[in-house]
C-alpha cells in the first residue's frame, strides 16, 4: 500500500503553469497523482510538461472558451478516464477603480475569474468521478473591503459562492467543493503588470497589513489544495479555507 496520499487518484489544474498552480502540481505528482494542468503560454506549458513528465499532461487552452474546456475534458477522459481531483486556480488580479474602470476591464475580469471557473466546472463535472474532490481558488478579498478592488474582490465572492452552490448541487455524487482563499502570495501574478519596484511596494503594503508578518509562498497554498484534495477532508464542503496570515481574520 503507497504512502504517498495521492496515490492512484488523477488530477487536473487550471493556470497550473506558474505561481500556486504550477506548486501544486508539483506536490500533486510528488504525492502521487497523474496530473494534467492548463495555461496559455506554449513555452511554458512545454517546461512544465518536461518538469511533471511521463504520465503528465500539460495542454494549451483557454478557460474563458467553453469549447476549449470541453476539449480539455475529452482529453482527459481518453488519458486518465476520469477525473478525481479539479483545482479552478487560474485567475487575473487588476486594480479597479471606481472611477477610471472601463467595460473591457470588467469584461476581462469577469470572464477569467467567473465565466472561466463556470464554465471550466461544466465540462469537466461529467468526468469527475463520484467522491471527487474540487477546490476553487478564491482570494481574502472576498471578505474584506479594499479601495479600488470592487471587480476583483466581486470575482472572487462569486466564486466563493460557487463553492457552496455546487457543493449542494452535487450532493448525490458525493463531489465536494471547496474554496481556498489566499492572502498576500508571492508569485508572478502578483508582479504582472506592474515594474519590480511597484510589485515590492504593493507586496510590503500587504505585508505590513499581514498579521502573520510575512507574504505567503505558493507552496502555503499547495499544501491547503493537497488536504482538501486528499481523504483527510472528505466531512468538508461548501467550505472556505483561509490561508492568508491573518490578514482577513485579525
Amino acid at each position: 500500500m503507497s504512502d504517498k496520499r495521492l496515490a492512484g487518484k488523477t488530477a487536473l489544474i487550471t493556470g497550473g503553469t506558474s505561481g500556486i498552480g504550477l506548486a501544486t502540481a508539483r506536490l500533486f505528482a510528488a504525492e502521487g497523482a497523474r496530473v494534467a494542468v492548463t495555461g496559455r503560454d506554449d513555452g511554458k506549458i512545454a517546461a512544465t510538461q518536461d518538469e511533471l513528465g511521463e504520465g503528465s499532461l500539460a495542454m494549451q487552452s483557454d478557460v474563458t472558451s467553453a469549447e476549449d474546456m470541453a476539449a480539455v475534458a475529452r482529453r482527459l477522459k481518453d488519458a486518465f478516464g476520469g477525473l478525481d481531483i479539479f483545482f479552478a486556480n487560474a485567475g487575473i488580479a487588476y486594480a479597479t477603480p471606481l472611477p477610471d474602470t472601463d467595460e473591457e476591464r470588467y469584461d476581462t475580469i469577469m470572464d477569467i475569474n467567473v465565466k472561466g471557473v463556470f464554465f471550466s466546472m461544466q465540462a469537466v463535472v461529467p468526468i469527475i468521478r463520484d467522491g471527487g474532490s474540487v477546490i476553487l481558488n478564491t482570494s481574502f478579498l472576498n471578505q474584506v473591503g479594499r479601495p479600488g478592488l470592487s471587480l476583483l474582490s466581486a470575482s472572487k465572492a462569486a466564486v466563493r459562492s460557487f463553492a457552496r452552490t455546487w457543493s449542494a448541487e452535487l450532493l448525490d455524487r458525493r463531489i465536494r467543493v471547496n474554496a481556498i482563499s489566499p492572502g498576500a502570495i508571492d508569485t508572478p501574478l502578483q508582479r504582472r503588470g506592474r515594474t519590480p519596484e511597484e510589485a515590492q511596494a504593493v507586496l510590503a503594503g500587504l505585508v505590513a497589513r499581514t498579521p502573520a508578518g510575512r507574504a505567503g509562498a505558493a507552496d502555503d497554498i499547495a499544501q491547503a489544495a493537497l488536504y482538501l484534495a486528499g481523504d483527510e477532508s472528505t466531512f468538508i464542503l461548501g467550505s472556505e479555507l483561509v490561508v492568508d496570515g491573518g490578514i482577513s481574520q485579525l
